[in-house]
């Protein structure tokens, strides 16, 4: 991330916004279980808010600092932090009742690579279990602020398609005034994949 964005995601303003106007549509969407993984969690406000409605949370984030930070400011709490990536967690299959990303993807690279997150985390996910994504609209502001940053965004009428070539069911997307929310579902009766 560049600086700017780095200190805005790291803000009081960032997580004002992520706690009242972002997550509580999200998270009203599914039921995500006790056992969640949650991909990208940066400075951990998400994390936060996560860890008031499940029993556990494994936050998975490639960054080295932010992954120490929040594993320092989490120590003792329901909250296990590795320094991994979202591509390939190295989570057992099927360990998880719900998995979760928000306002991550778009630092994805690739179209492909993004995919491969998805594929990671119907592998996870147990039969039954919910995934739970929300992200941000493109515009040449948003684009500007990401100046040299990687930053792929997804146009969420793409997401059915995507998430059910991986296998998920019952995908929903809904916009709303700062992005999308997207939720899916592995179905019932998966079988572990094999990848």
């Amino acid at each position: 991330m560049n600086q700017a964005h780095m200190e805005f995601c790291t803000s009081a303003d960032w997580q004002e916004m992520l706690e009242e106007l972002i997550l509580p549509g999200a998270l009203n969407r599914v039921d995500l279980g006790p056992r969640v993984v949650e991909v990208g969690p940066g400075p951990g406000f998400t994390t936060d808010v996560l860890c008031r409605t499940v029993d556990h949370v494994t936050a998975v984030e490639i960054d080295p600092t932010l992954a120490e930070q929040l594993r320092d400011r989490v120590a003792g709490s329901q909250v296990t932090v590795i320094v991994g990536d979202a591509r390939c967690t190295g989570l057992e299959p099927a360990s998880q009742t719900g998995a979760a990303s928000f306002h991550m993807l778009h630092h994805v690279a690739t179209d492909v690579d993004q995919d491969r997150v998805f594929e990671e985390l119907f592998r996870v996910l147990m039969p039954g279990g919910a995934l739970l994504l929300a992200d941000g609209f493109d515009s040449e502001g948003v684009r500007a602020f990401h100046q040299g940053d990687t930053y792929n965004p997804i146009d969420p009428a793409t997401l059915p398609a995507r998430l059910t070539g991986v296998g998920f069911v019952d995908v929903a997307t809904e916009d709303h005034q700062l992005g999308w929310y997207c939720s899916a579902a592995v179905p019932v009766t998966s079988e572990l994949p094999t990848r």
